[in-house]
């Protein structure tokens, strides 16, 4: 199983943009889709977008979809998630995730195999 650790988050004006990275052990990295949830405060969790394994499909929340990038790179087992045009809307926790099936994002996000820490992205007015 992979472990992740998350970087990146700041404090960012609105419009601007931030690049968050999630960086994974071991030597599966290429077997497991990846994505990006995230908790704003006072809400739930909620599914950002995430990846497959090879890099071809990608998937999105219509809340972020024209502004964020997700991205990976398998020989660095890092995943990137790039964001711009951020609104003070967008501040919350970022946790990058990791499952062996992208579907589990998509439609049983409360079990996906494995998370990181969290970063914080704050957005301000």
């Amino acid at each position: 199983q992979v472990q992740l650790v998350e970087s990146g988050g700041g404090l960012v004006q609105a419009g601007g943009s931030l690049r968050l990275s999630c960086e994974a052990s071991g030597r599966t990295f290429s077997s497991y889709a990846m994505g990006w949830f995230r908790r704003a405060p006072g809400k739930e969790r909620e599914f950002v977008t995430a990846i497959r394994g090879n890099g071809v499909s990608t998937s999105y929340a219509d809340s972020v979809k024209g502004r964020f990038t997700i991205s990976r790179d398998n020989a660095k087992n890092t995943v990137y998630l790039q964001m711009s045009s951020l609104k003070p809307e967008d501040t919350a926790v970022y946790y990058c995730a990791a499952d062996q099936s992208i579907l589990t994002f998509l439609r049983r996000p409360l079990y996906v195999e494995v998370w990181g820490q969290g970063t914080l992205v704050s957005v301000s007015f």
